[in-house]
């Protein structure tokens, strides 16, 4: 059901048509494959490896791996937060590097002034799911 007056909606439409016969081929469960929390299924990784992969073990002096996270959400929400699953994860990342709630928060609200309501309160729905996500696996319910 291509769209001819729109090229690239009918690309993606065939793109999406092609990635699932793909996948089909190479495991019939993924026939039914939803994206919604793909990124629960990716690890977080342990905050000593990410500080010695992403913080001052690049540069002693540079910026610690919470500080660069935390820019990294500000940066995915001035583009208006617009893939969920690498928001989720970095917001995973970032409480694991020891950013709290309160600290993600205020990183997404000052980016609102920038990216506008829309991209931060759908960001903030974003981190909001991952951190309820986090604290859930946290006290094993």
């Amino acid at each position: 059901m291509s769209n001819p007056t729109n090229p690239f909606a009918a690309m993606m439409e065939q793109a999406q048509e092609q990635f699932g016969e793909m996948a089909k081929a190479v495991n019939p469960a993924l026939e039914t494959f939803a994206a919604d929390g793909f990124e629960k299924l990716i690890p977080t990784m342990p905050a000593d490896w990410m500080e010695g992969m992403f913080g001052k073990g690049l540069s002693e002096d540079g910026l610690d791996a919470k500080t660069k996270l935390l820019l990294t959400l500000a940066g995915l929400t001035c583009q208006g937060a617009q893939a969920e699953a690498p928001f989720k994860l970095t917001v995973r990342h970032a409480h694991v590097a020891g950013a709290t709630p309160q600290e993600i928060s205020e990183t997404i609200a000052m980016m609102g002034m920038f990216a506008g309501l829309p991209a931060s309160t759908r960001a903030a729905k974003f981190a909001q799911d991952a951190l309820a996500d986090s604290e859930k696996k946290e006290t094993g319910e």
